[in-house]
């Protein structure tokens, strides 16, 4: 990974770890839990799905790169996807499922828990990213959007996969019957 590349991912997921944070600070226990339709998840569990993805995410990438043989004729020179990745992850307006293996079960339902456990997986991408020496350019996991991504790819995906849930923090929070600050903060 260039230094430059580095430097944009590490930028991001500073960028999205501080909104996210800045979005759930001082909610209320029931704000937190508020979902805006029964289809619709809450902030709770917008925030849980985000550090299921990054935990399952980061533990593939690593995976790859301690078990796997690189490919690196699978390369593209030209980083192509890098773009369209960054374009289309945090675009509401493309609908998208999570995976059954990410989707939010209540695993913290504590919003002081889930916020130790978001800051602790964030910490760990953040090394992560700072750290590795691998050739990410030439390993490879398939992506159900977006085909086979490089694993700095993925990286974009996890930078932008917070700013993207932000977005629908801030819909919640503008939604229809979203409790108003009446009780003490559940994130203290």
């Amino acid at each position: 990974m260039e230094t430059q590349e580095r430097q944009v991912i590490i930028d991001q997921l500073n960028a999205s770890r501080d909104r996210l944070l800045g979005l759930v600070e001082g909610l209320t226990a029931e704000q937190w839990t508020f979902r805006p339709a029964e289809d619709r998840w809450s902030i709770n569990q917008c925030l849980e799905h985000v550090t299921r993805v990054e935990r399952r995410v980061l533990g593939n990438i690593e995976k790859k790169l301690k078990n796997e043989a690189p490919e690196p004729e699978k390369r593209d020179p030209k980083h192509e996807k890098d773009a369209v990745v960054a374009q289309a992850l945090p675009d509401r307006t493309i609908p998208r499922s999570a995976p059954e293996p990410v989707q939010p079960i209540g695993e913290w339902p504590d919003a002081g828990e889930l916020l130790a456990a978001f800051g602790m997986t964030r910490r760990r991408t953040l090394e992560f990213t700072a750290s590795t020496q691998g050739d990410l350019r030439s390993y490879f996991i398939p992506h159900g959007a977006f085909g086979d991504l490089d694993c700095y790819q993925w990286l974009i995906v996890l930078s932008f996969h917070g700013a993207r849930h932000a977005e629908q923090i801030e819909e919640i929070k503008a939604a229809s019957g979203f409790p108003r600050a009446t009780a003490s903060p559940a994130s203290a």
